[in-house]
């Protein structure tokens, strides 16, 4: 009896958030038309109640397990939930406003989003092929419902459909290879498949070609190349509040994703995942920086972007280090935060009946606002990696690790695409600068989110003070792994 409770208490702001769900979709019911603003102001309670929960379940003395060892709390598990928590609360902010011009709020989307931070929290605690697996579809289908959202949109419904199709492609990859991997370890718990694999030949067939498969799955959920072909369908597609949350807090469990099963569950297979990550991250940088160049749509730009730092994201990983896994984490954070505060001034440029998607849509931008014209440019220059932003330390981190492990060619050829890469972002600095402007109609500020939005932009130069506190803080997350 003792130990069900403890499991319950490691798992408490699992729980919590998925029963403040629950009530939000019977309170939203009930309350809609009197009382319109509860479900936001509920959801963004259960956020900032999750992340107290979380900061105050963190384990001492290293990982502590539960549930028969299908669920783990760990550094890492704690760091990257707290993300998770975070961006969302600031997603939900930014997008406030977007949904409500567009008749798009109602308590199904609060319910939707919560369900897949949900979805998030257990990937990253899941210790067990069938943990990740319900974490990873929960999120996944939440996804897919929150793309069609807006229903009177063809483009969204048609994103939404091939979002669709392709994620259960992506699943049935992953569960094909989970299930190579049971048959070749007979286990589906990641800690007794690792010491399976220990005493196994690691040319093994059927244990290479279910790390293939899972390498696939796992390509397609995190959209790199070559399994790409739903990233730029989506971002162009998808209501831009449902970007803003689908480029933040799942790249982040993405990654946790990636160390629970990569890492964790076949790190005695490191040499034959990290040759195909080097491929995989070549290709990702090389596409996403070069389609991006030609792209008119601000959104279409960005989606190809994020197959890029996709790519820059898999170096840290493929040095198969401590060291590499700690610069991709810091990498992952620095980019989603980025991604946050691009696809937030997308939000606060767009009105009812205007989507502020074209590039051309921000000539001039400096004759009309001054200050939205100094944010774009600050987070464009982030994006590129041009200091003293953020974004310069999280591409060195993960270009060190590389160095570290002598794979100077890499390094060389990631540094090459990152100057390609900073030819696209800087053309938006161009045409907010120097473009003539089409229109000269005011841009009418949403003050609350203005402020927020601002500290997030201005927070990628002012927190370079303590870039070493949080580099600091990832080296522990990754030290304290189960």
């Amino acid at each position: 009896m003792n130990n069900i409770f403890a499991d319950i208490q490691l798992a408490t702001p699992e729980i919590f958030v998925f029963s403040m769900a629950c009530v939000i979709l019977l309170v939203d019911r009930f309350t809609h038309e009197r009382m319109p603003k509860a479900s936001f102001l509920l959801t963004q309670l259960t956020l900032l109640v999750g992340l107290y929960l979380v900061y105050t379940t963190v384990p001492e003395g290293g990982a502590v397990r539960a549930f028969n060892d299908m669920f783990v709390l760990d550094g890492m598990a704690t760091l990257t939930k707290l993300a998770v928590l975070f961006l969302t609360f600031i997603v939900l902010i930014y997008s406030y406003s977007y949904i409500t011009e567009r008749k798009m709020y109602r308590g199904e989307y609060f319910v939707l989003i919560l369900n897949a931070v949900l979805g998030m929290m257990v990937m990253i605690s899941a210790s067990h092929f069938l943990t990740i697996y319900i974490g990873l579809e929960l999120l996944s289908l939440s996804l897919y419902t929150l793309v069609a959202m807006n229903r009177h949109s063809g483009l969204a419904t048609e994103a939404a459909m091939k979002y669709f199709v392709l994620g259960a492609l992506a699943s049935g990859m992953l569960l094909y290879g989970m299930s190579m991997i049971y048959g070749a370890t007979g286990s589906l718990d990641i800690e007794s498949i690792r010491d399976a694999i220990q005493g196994m030949e690691s040319d093994d067939a059927m244990l290479i070609l279910g790390l293939v498969f899972i390498v696939v799955g796992l390509g397609f959920k995190l959209g790199v190349v070559p399994f790409h072909m739903w990233i730029p369908a989506i971002y162009q597609g998808a209501p831009t509040s449902v970007v803003l949350f689908i480029g933040t807090a799942p790249k982040v469990a993405a990654f946790a994703l990636i160390m629970r099963l990569l890492v964790e569950g076949f790190q005695g297979l490191a040499v034959s995942w990290s040759d195909m990550l080097v491929i995989i991250a070549i290709l990702s940088m090389a596409t996403g920086n070069l389609l991006a160049i030609v792209q008119t749509n601000l959104k279409r730009m960005l989606a190809f972007s994020t197959i890029s730092h996709m790519g820059y994201f898999l170096l840290g990983i493929l040095s198969a280090n401590p060291n590499g896994y700690s610069a991709s984490l810091f990498y992952i954070l620095v980019y989603s935060f980025t991604s946050l505060a691009a696809f937030g001034l997308i939000i606060m440029m767009s009105r009812a009946g205007f989507e502020a998607e074209e590039i051309s849509d921000y000539k001039g931008l400096n004759k009309r606002h001054p200050w939205f014209a100094f944010l774009v440019a600050l987070v464009m220059f982030s994006m590129a990696g041009i200091p003293p932003t953020v974004g310069f330390f999280a591409k060195l981190s993960v270009i060190q690790a590389l160095i570290d492990v002598e794979m100077y060619w890499l390094a060389v050829v990631a540094v090459l695409f990152a100057v390609i890469g900073a030819y696209y972002y800087l053309r938006i600095v161009k045409t907010v600068y120097f473009d003539k402007p089409e229109t000269n109609e005011p841009i009418e500020a949403k003050s609350g989110m203005q402020f927020v939005l601002s500290l997030n932009v201005i927070a990628l130069i002012l927190i370079m003070p303590w870039i070493g506190i949080i580099m600091d803080a990832c080296i522990n997350a990754i030290s304290t792994m189960g």
